[in-house]
């Protein structure tokens, strides 16, 4: 064999054995600019999609970490529960699969969120690995403490209304940051907008930032939640301008 050909044969055989513990990176231009903490109002996300659910949390969870502009960067990066067992507790709690209560389809649930989003951010050395991903995501939803900070601000589910406005400013004072706020909008025959997702933005050093850069138009609807639950939900919009329905939590009707 000839030098050069044994030389590519071991770099073959190199990149094959890192392709083995983390596959193969997708083509195309995967580059990203932020990362996009999201959070989502259960009651909201049982409403957008019809589903009654199952005594739904009554705090905010945490919907993804999301880089901006990336989606499944390594389809064959596949997601292992075992690496985040010990995270389980807290995912749980926090990162719920809202609309199937079985503990089987919050894997699948979490199994999505890595193969979409976890990959792209993988890219940064604090998020290249599941449990690495998955549990700074957990450690900036505390750290962000969304539930307590509403809770602070007197904004708190209501059968009244709220000025978008005023939901904004409030987080804007509370995080030094602008946060993107989105909403259901309202069905035929109401007339307020529903608030359901709220978004926190950070840097590539997990810093909080903007998340709208001057001059940068905004994407007005996101994707059904998940998008595969429910073909015929409205999805989220960017909130107008105006009052929104922050929805108390359905109870639970007991027999007497």
């Amino acid at each position: 064999m000839e030098p050069q050909a044994g030389l590519r044969v071991l770099l073959c055989l190199a990149l094959c054995g890192l392709g083995g513990a983390r596959g193969v990176w997708s083509s195309g231009n995967q580059e990203w600019k932020k990362l996009i903490m999201v959070h989502h109002w259960p009651t909201t996300v049982c409403m957008e999609v019809g589903n009654s659910c199952s005594a739904p949390p009554d705090y905010w969870t945490i919907h993804g970490l999301w880089p901006d502009k990336s989606e499944e960067c390594n389809r064959s990066w596949h997601f292992n529960p075992e690496e985040i067992k010990d995270l389980l507790p807290d995912m749980k709690m926090y990162w719920p699969d809202l609309l199937h209560s079985s503990p089987n389809r919050s894997l699948h649930f979490w199994r999505h969120e890595w193969e979409k989003h976890g990959t792209c951010a993988a890219q940064l050395d604090a998020l290249n690995s599941q449990k690495k991903y998955f549990g700074k995501s957990l450690g900036l939803y505390k750290d962000l403490a969304l539930n307590s900070i509403l809770q602070k601000l007197g904004i708190k589910p209501s059968n009244s209304s709220y000025q978008i406005s005023d939901i904004k400013d409030a987080l804007v004072s509370a995080y030094g940051v602008a946060p993107k706020v989105q909403c259901l909008p309202p069905k035929s025959g109401e007339e307020l907008q529903t608030l359901g997702q709220i978004e926190l933005c950070f840097t590539k050093d997990l810093q909080l930032r903007n998340c709208t850069d001057p001059g940068e138009p905004a994407p007005h609807r996101r994707a059904p939640w998940p998008a595969r639950a429910a073909a015929t939900s409205l999805g989220l919009e960017v909130c107008e301008d105006g009052p929104a329905f922050y929805p108390p939590p359905k109870r639970p009707t007991t027999g007497a």
